[in-house]
């Protein structure tokens, strides 16, 4: 009987690495997490890894056939397969597919989260059937992976899709690439949260926001001061609308997608973002492309996302290659 076919999944985070085994329907059947110890160095925490991973490796190759390994991690360029000076990893710089390929022997693909996560998306999730849709991640920052004609778009370096970093306030906010006024310090959690501190500021409109320190304001707070009618919560989701569907408009001249598809803690505030996004997005838009560009949220399940976007990619590899 042919065993059926599987592929590792592998999600570096700051804090935590998930990985795990998944088929081609995205049925995942088997995962696990360690922490990465972000200070230590990348061999490390692959050692760590596949000395967990064996056994599981043991009891499945009974029954299926691991055909790849797919990784997102931070700032990595799925041209080289290296991760280059990532941010919360002590890594400098090192060459994923290398280390990978000292314990198994099997194709190896590496790229950035937020493009793991669009082909997540694109193989399993809400852009399934699309040929042209960009994913947006909207959490601690705002990551973004584009897809035209059915692929990824990496560009001439393999950094492609950095929309976080496009500048949407000249001399605007100062951001932690070094720039000022990325699309990242507006539309993110962090974003929310400095727009709340700046309305208080500019504002003596009564609000539950004024009793909560900065370090203790959080957005899931935002969204339930929100939710509750209060003004300064609600204008800050209107602001981070405004600036997000601006940029999306912009992208839209360049691309054209179908749809852009939202991911992370931030998109799951529904219509407090989705309305004035959805509005400043259409306002904004060439009246040619009007009416036709959706915004979706994520079809996939936020806990087992990053798996299922990191075994996308090698599933995607290697059908590209077949």
């Amino acid at each position: 009987m042919a065993k059926s076919k599987v592929a590792l999944g592998i999600d570096i985070g700051g804090t935590n690495t998930v990985f795990g085994l998944v088929d081609e329907k995205g049925k995942i059947e088997s995962k696990e997490s360690i922490p990465t110890n972000a200070m230590n160095p990348a061999e490390d925490l692959f050692k760590r890894l596949f000395e967990k991973f064996a056994p599981i490796y043991n009891e499945y190759t009974e029954k299926f056939q691991i055909i790849g390994i797919g990784v997102g991690a931070p700032n990595a360029n799925y041209y080289t397969g290296s991760v280059e000076n990532p941010p919360n990893l002590n890594w400098g710089m090192v060459n994923l597919i290398t280390l990978i390929k000292k314990y198994y022997d099997l194709p190896v693909a590496v790229t950035n989260d937020a493009n793991a996560a669009a082909l997540g998306e694109l193989k399993f999730g809400a852009a399934r059937g699309m040929k042209n849709f960009i994913e947006i991640t909207l959490g601690t920052g705002l990551g973004s992976g584009i897809v035209v004609n059915g692929d990824l778009l990496y560009g001439h370096s393999g950094f492609a899709g950095e929309m976080g970093h496009t500048s949407v306030i000249a001399e605007g906010r100062k951001c932690g690439c070094g720039k000022r006024g990325c699309l990242e310090t507006y539309a993110s959690a962090p974003g929310l949260k400095r727009t709340v501190f700046e309305l208080l500021a500019n504002s003596t409109e009564s609000s539950v926001l004024r009793d909560v320190c900065y370090n203790e304001l959080t957005s899931k707070k935002i969204f339930e001061a929100a939710k509750s009618g209060d003004k300064i919560a609600t204008n800050a989701f209107k602001f981070t609308g405004k600036i997000l569907g601006q940029a999306m408009a912009d992208a839209v001249a360049y691309l054209s997608p179908e749809a852009f598809v939202l991911f992370g803690g931030l998109a799951q505030s529904g219509e407090l973002l989705l309305e004035p996004t959805r509005k400043h997005l259409e306002n904004n838009l060439l009246s040619i492309f009007r009416g036709k560009v959706k915004i979706l949220l994520s079809g996939l399940p936020e806990g087992d996302a990053a798996i299922l976007g990191a075994s996308a990619l090698i599933w995607h590899e290697l059908k590209n290659n077949s």
